[in-house]
């Protein structure tokens, strides 16, 4: 029998385990295996799934995650809204590590992925608002609830990787107005959207991208330290925004497809 759940929780680097009483659920999908097991439980009356997004052994790196199988698999047991909290690098100097941004606009920097299941016929989906607002609403109002300096807004810029980026590139990201810096948060939000599922990303500055300061720069290292120091807030702000969020969407998420003949059956 196939697992449902309506609202998942996709964790990045350092979040391989977000609760205890998961069970896990092997899901097919027409774009292979999803990067690990999507682990469910019930939380506050809802179907919560979690799916960690390099693989509970950090075994898929950012540019060959399956985000087509990630997403694909999530919607078909029934989500319909997504949390995805993830590790960035600040752009800015208000934006040191320890710090959160739930970003409003991103920039797609990558090459090379795959970023749409409409391989043919003209699927033309609206992205200007890549984030849904109601995620994004219901984050900041828990953070400020918890006393969590969340900042509202900002540009996520998404880069291939896996290298960290030069001195001259951040420095270009920010000049452009980048706010913060990653690896996976393209395709990812815009599969989303393809499939009308309501996407917040919940971002973690874990350092200084290289052109921010004159130190060493970017390291591996600390990108795990620091996301490991928070790991404790970060996991309690999602659970609890999980608990807030509201259950009927009326965003415009739902939306996005209207209008649209789809080339292929939605799960």
């Amino acid at each position: 029998m196939q697992p449902q759940a309506d609202l998942a929780i996709i964790g990045g680097s350092g979040l391989y385990a977000l609760m205890d009483g998961l069970t896990g659920h092997k899901i097919d999908t027409p774009y292979g295996e999803p990067s690990d097991q999507i682990m469910i439980t019930e939380l506050g009356g809802r179907r919560v799934a979690f799916l960690p997004r390099h693989g509970r052994d950090h075994r898929h790196p950012p540019h060959l995650i399956p985000y087509r199988a990630n997403l694909w698999a999530l919607r078909s047991i029934g989500v319909r809204q997504i949390l995805a909290p993830c590790a960035v690098g600040g752009l800015r100097p208000e934006h040191g590590p320890g710090s959160f941004v739930v970003p409003d606009q991103l920039v797609d920097r990558t090459s090379g992925r795959t970023q749409t299941f409409y391989d043919r016929g003209a699927v033309h989906v609206p992205f200007a608002d890549p984030y849904c607002p109601a995620g994004r609403d219901t984050v900041l109002r828990t953070a400020r609830k918890q006393g969590i300096a969340a900042h509202d807004g900002g540009t996520m810029v998404v880069v291939e990787g896996p290298r960290f980026s030069t001195r001259a590139e951040s420095r270009w990201y920010a000049d452009l107005g980048g706010t913060v810096i990653n690896m996976t948060g393209h395709p990812e939000a815009v599969l989303a959207r393809e499939l009308a599922l309501c996407y917040t990303a919940v971002a973690l500055v874990t350092d200084y991208d290289a052109g921010v300061e004159t130190g060493h720069g970017v390291v591996q290292e600390d990108v795990f330290r620091v996301f490991a120091e928070n790991i404790a807030t970060l996991r309690d702000l999602l659970l609890r925004t999980v608990a807030a969020l509201p259950q009927e969407r009326s965003c415009a998420c739902p939306r996005s497809l209207d209008g649209i003949v789809l080339p292929i059956d939605l799960p």
